[in-house]
C-alpha cells in the first residue's frame, strides 16, 4: 500500500481480505463529501480491495483508487464509476489541482508520508480535503470481548508488524501537517456471526506472522475459544468498530 519500501502484508490473503473485511458507514462518506469543494473527482489511496472506494462513487462522479499491491486491486469489487490502479499511494498519474477529496482508509501506516503528502499537494484543487481513516479494536459484548482481546493482545500480540500501534492510537500521533478539521463520532456498526467474526481473524498480517513462525494458523483454536462464550455460531452478535478520522485542508 506503499511505493518503494512496499510492505505487502496483505497481497497474500486478498480474497478474504475483500469478502471479510469491514465496510465503512454511510455517514462517513457523507460527512467527507459535503466538505469537499466539490464531487467531481476522489482520489482514494492504498484502496486494498476498495472497501471504501465503491461507497466514494455514491456521492463522486468519478473516484480513481489506487493500491501498490496487484492482487489486492485484482479482488477489488468492480463499480462503473471507480477505476483502480496498481500504483503506489505518491504516484497517482493525476492532473494536478484536479482532486476534490482524498481519502487513505486503513492503510495511512504504511505510507512513506512525505512524498504521499507531496503528492497530496499536488493533485489537490484549492479547498480540497485530506481524510487519514482507520477503524479501531473491535467490541462485541461483555463475554465475548476478553477471549478476542487475549487472542488480539497475546496470542498474535507479537506478531503485528510495529506500524500496527498507529491503528491502536486511532493516527494521533501520526504527521498530519494540513489545516485539521473536527469529525464528528463515526463507527462502523455490524451484525456478526462466528463464522464472520473468525474469518476477520483470518486476515490479519498478525496472523499470517503467526502462522509462519509456529507452522500452524493460530485461528482455529481462537475459534473454539470464541465458540465456548459465543452460544450458537449461527446467532448474530452486534460488532461496533470505533472510526478515527484525521481529516484536513490541503
Amino acid at each position: 500500500m506503499t511505493g518503494s519500501g512496499f510492505k505487502d502484508h496483505f497481497s497474500q490473503a486478498s480474497s478474504l481480505y475483500a469478502a471479510r473485511r469491514p465496510t465503512y458507514p454511510a455517514a462517513l462518506v457523507d460527512y467527507l463529501a459535503d466538505l469537499a469543494p466539490r464531487t467531481a473527482l476522489a482520489l482514494d489511496a492504498g484502496c486494498g480491495t476498495g472497501q471504501l472506494s465503491g461507497l466514494l462513487a455514491r456521492r463522486f462522479d468519478r473516484v480513481i483508487a489506487t493500491d501498490a499491491s496487484a492482487a489486492q486491486i485484482a479482488s477489488a469489487v468492480p463499480h462503473e464509476r471507480v477505476e483502480y490502479r496498481v500504483t503506489p499511494a505518491q504516484a497517482s498519474g493525476l492532473d494536478s489541482g484536479s482532486v476534490d477529496l482524498i481519502t487513505v482508509a486503513q492503510a495511512a501506516h504504511w505510507f512513506d508520508l512525505e512524498p504521499f503528502y507531496a503528492e497530496v499537494r499536488r493533485v489537490a484543487r484549492p479547498g480540497a480535503v485530506l481524510a487519514l481513516v482507520t477503524y479501531g479494536i473491535l467490541t462485541i459484548d461483555e463475554t465475548v470481548d476478553p477471549v478476542f482481546a487475549e487472542f488480539y493482545w497475546t496470542v498474535v500480540g507479537p506478531y503485528w508488524p510495529p506500524e500496527r500501534r498507529h491503528v491502536e492510537e486511532g493516527y494521533r500521533s501520526l504527521p498530519f501537517p494540513f489545516a485539521e478539521l473536527e469529525a464528528p463520532p463515526l463507527s462502523i456498526e455490524l451484525a456478526w456471526t462466528l463464522d464472520a467474526l473468525v474469518g476477520y481473524l483470518d486476515t490479519w498480517s498478525a496472523v499470517r506472522a503467526a502462522e509462519k513462525a509456529l507452522g500452524a494458523s493460530p485461528v482455529p483454536a481462537a475459534r473454539e475459544a470464541l465458540a465456548r462464550v459465543w452460544g450458537d455460531p449461527a446467532r448474530e452478535r452486534p460488532v461496533r468498530f470505533p472510526l478515527s478520522l484525521r481529516a484536513g485542508r490541503v
